[in-house]
Formats: structure tokens, C-alpha cells, sequence
């Protein structure tokens, strides 16, 4: 029963057993519980540390459950890094509020971009093992989403 709960958390109700780009669909997952949390800061801030809670406790165990060192299943990390790519964006200033559905669109190109890129310190994350290797170059491409997004948000709309 454990490892099944471990399963169901990690792999998000079993959408990381998508067989084609689960990550991308663990990206979409995040997306979705963004858009219905957006509006509750102190909701959607509870959300991330849970989520990243959940994740750097479990990931470790799940990847021994899967016998792989990053299993493409795993997409709760893909969900934290989209948590952190929209975290305490602008959104709903001014010109902006009329942007979100291309804020939410550019966010999740950019981050599926450095995800597969891997920039430092991502790539150093990457080849760790356990729950540090699965969430942490992940956070990482989250943190860069949401500084490239915070420079389009000022600078271009």
C-alpha cells in the first residue's frame, strides 16, 4: 500500500504514465492547478511548499519503486518547477491582466526549454541521485522561468 501511494503522489494520479512526454503533461497538470489557485496567494503559496514537501520526500523512494535514477513517470517535480515558474508573478497589473493566458504559455515553452537544457546549476542537479537529482534541476529551470518571465512582464508588455 505504501508504494502505491508513493506511486500516486509522484507520478500525480498516474498522468506520469502518459507513455509520450510525460513531463510535458506533468508541465500542463502544474499549469491547471496554477490557473485555479492563482487567485489565493496564501492557497497557491501552501500548494508549492506541500508539493515541494512531497516531492523531496518521496521522489528518492519512488525512483527505487521504478529500480531507475530519474524515472520518467516521476512528474511531480515538472509540477513544482511550473509552481515556481509562476510564483508571485505580476500578474493582473495594468496591460497584463489581458496577457495572462500568453504569460501561462510563454511560461511553460521557457520552462520545458530550460528543462531540456539543463543550464547551471540544473545540469549539476540532474546527475545527482535520489529526491536532490529528480526535484532540483527542475526547481532550477522554475527559478530561471520565473526570472525570464519577470523581465518580459517589465520590459515588454
Amino acid at each position: 500500500m505504501q508504494g502505491f501511494l508513493i506511486k500516486l503522489i509522484t507520478t500525480f494520479f498516474f498522468i506520469g504514465y502518459i507513455p509520450l512526454i510525460p513531463g510535458t503533461f506533468g508541465s500542463l497538470a502544474g499549469i491547471f492547478i496554477y490557473a485555479l489557485l492563482k487567485n489565493n496567494f496564501l492557497v497557491f503559496s501552501l500548494c508549492i511548499f506541500l508539493f515541494i514537501g512531497l516531492g523531496f520526500l518521496l521522489c528518492g523512494k519512488a525512483a527505487g519503486l521504478f529500480s531507475r535514477r530519474d524515472p520518467p513517470q516521476i512528474i511531480i517535480d515538472e509540477i513544482c518547477g511550473i509552481f515556481v515558474s509562476f510564483f508571485a508573478l505580476p500578474l493582473g497589473q495594468g496591460n497584463i491582466y489581458a496577457s495572462g493566458r500568453t504569460i501561462l504559455l510563454a511560461g511553460f515553452i521557457i520552462f520545458r526549454i530550460f528543462d531540456a537544457i539543463k543550464p547551471f546549476p540544473a545540469n549539476y542537479f540532474h546527475h545527482r541521485r535520489g529526491s536532490l537529482g529528480i526535484m532540483g534541476d527542475d526547481l532550477v529551470a522554475g527559478l530561471y522561468t520565473n526570472l525570464v518571465l519577470r523581465g518580459i512582464i517589465r520590459f515588454l508588455l
